[in-house]
């Protein structure tokens, strides 16, 4: 797809080097005139070598990569001219794109295609690159129902990804597993899948599913960063300091993937390596979303670049002005980073469709410290899907009216004294305990000892998180006696659907 690729040497001022590079540079070009590519290859990594710094230099090195199929080698060059050599040589972007559409990776030949003709709006490939993006789109209509699958693929992998940040994760694996059925080598579906379930509080059923990607699709990079990100929650140091290792050695030059490893990196508190890919893209031009900026700015203000992460977190607001109060540099009080504290991600949850998240988001509201507003709010009152149990739940909090609902909140108060904020892993816990006292309030079993119910879900939220616990240190947290804690555990596990 790339046209005349040794337009580059016609067309452009790219005989400029330095002289020690000059004889096997010219000797590289003039392999590649007689299409002889392996001796042009090997002559111009020669010159290479001599002048590491020279960008005509790479920038031909990766032409003759592209003549060669060596798609992945000729990007990887081009990305190291405009990220470390000459950022402004913006004529890497059109070989980047007709690169990606070789590969078939659309998006990102769109992506830097249109760098190309923003940057150089009367260079030397314009109509090169004009006559790309017709022949993209030209394929595109050919490929019509393929697109449309893969549109459809994305707006639910977009559905799922914003049930997770909101914390539906039922739903999100309700969904997911829709997908993962349909699609069964879609990847990113099964990474998302095994978040939902870790985040569940189902650390052994996510860590067996990217078992099966890894098995399936060896290295994959979101199955890696996942497995970081689960190593990290769990606190198992060894795991963490392993996987940063292997992480930090890859070189990924897939948007995504770039996005991917920065984020993971700046979630663990890997400051460096995180502002290192997610800038990489800013200068690159990537329009993210509300989540990269987030990370960003959080990156760029730990690794003493406040100005530009300030900048930055102005872009995060816009996106989602619920972020209001997580600014890193809010240093006058603990930075809020519970869904407790927004009052928009209590709202969601009323109107999932799933009871416990209902519930869940009722107890987020108790502890809000905003109960009347949330509750005499108009859209409140519009929510359709709160059942009898629910509707007494908020009475409680109100106006004190008794019901067994009481029981229910008590007991997740004596949890909220050990686990609080209430982040996304958090929120399994709660989660589980709503959704064993809807079963359990279908029987009349006394709930009366509450720190006795409370402990057995925290015991059993832990194994089931794969965390090395024992039921006497549980029993000591809660001041209980082993065999009573022991006596609990059965029952939760009995109603545990």
């Amino acid at each position: 797809m790339v046209k005349d690729a040794k337009a580059r040497i016609q067309k452009g001022k790219i005989l400029s080097f330095v002289p020690t590079g000059e004889y096997y540079f010219t000797k590289g070009i003039k392999a590649y005139h007689r299409r002889d590519f392996k001796k042009a290859k090997k002559y111009l990594q020669r010159a290479m070598q001599l002048e590491p710094g020279e960008p005509m230099i790479t920038c031909q090195l990766a032409i003759v990569s592209t003549e060669l199929g060596e798609f992945e080698n000729s990007n990887r060059l081009l990305h190291l001219i405009l990220e470390d050599l000459d950022e402004e040589m913006a004529e890497c972007h059109y070989f980047l794109a007709n690169n990606y559409a070789h590969m078939g990776l659309f998006k990102d030949s769109y992506h830097h295609a249109n760098m190309y003709l923003e940057l150089e709006p009367n260079g030397d490939f314009i109509e090169d690159t004009e006559d790309l993006l017709e022949l993209l789109s030209f394929e595109a209509e050919g490929l019509e129902d393929e697109l449309y699958e893969q549109d459809d693929l994305i707006i639910k992998q977009e559905q799922a990804r914003d049930l997770l940040e909101s914390g539906y994760f039922p739903k999100a694996i309700e969904l997911l597993k829709d997908v993962v059925e349909e699609y069964p080598e879609y990847w990113s579906a099964y990474n998302n899948l095994a978040l939902a379930y870790f985040y569940l509080g189902k650390a052994k059923k996510a860590e067996s599913i990217l078992d099966d990607v890894l098995d399936r699709n060896p290295g994959n990079l979101h199955a890696l960063c996942n497995r970081l990100v689960f190593a990290h929650y769990q606190g198992k140091t060894n795991a963490v300091s392993r996987l940063m290792d292997t992480l930090k050695k890859i070189q990924p030059m897939l948007i995504d993937h770039q996005f991917k490893l920065g984020a993971t990196f700046a979630l663990v508190g890997e400051y460096d390596s995180a502002y290192f890919w997610l800038k990489k893209l800013y200068k690159n031009g990537f329009d993210g979303d509300g989540p990269y900026y987030y990370w960003l700015s959080y990156s760029a203000y730990h690794t003493k670049h406040e100005s530009f992460a300030k900048t930055i977190w102005k872009t995060v607001l816009a996106h989602n002005p619920d972020k209001e109060g997580f600014e890193p540099w809010n240093l006058e009080k603990p930075i809020a980073n519970g869904f407790e504290d927004h009052s928009g991600s209590i709202f969601q949850k009323l109107e999932s469709d799933y009871i416990e998240e209902r519930l869940f988001a009722i107890f987020l509201a108790s502890v809000s410290g905003k109960v009347e507003e949330i509750f005499t709010s108009k859209r409140f009152y519009q929510n359709q899907k709160l059942s009898t149990m629910e509707k007494n739940y908020v009475s409680l909090l109100k106006s004190g009216t008794p019901s067994v609902i009481k029981d229910a909140q008590e007991i997740a108060e004596v949890l909220y004294e050990i686990h609080q904020p209430i982040g996304t892993v958090e929120s399994g816990l709660y989660l589980m305990w709503f959704s064993v006292f809807v079963e359990i309030s279908k029987s009349e079993l006394d709930l009366s000892n509450k720190r006795a119910w409370a402990g057995a879900m925290e015991y059993v939220w832990n194994k089931t998180s794969n965390e090395k616990v024992s039921q006497q240190e549980i029993a000591n947290r809660y001041g209980l006696s082993p065999s009573t804690l022991g006596k609990y555990v059965k029952l939760v596990k009995k109603y545990l659907k």
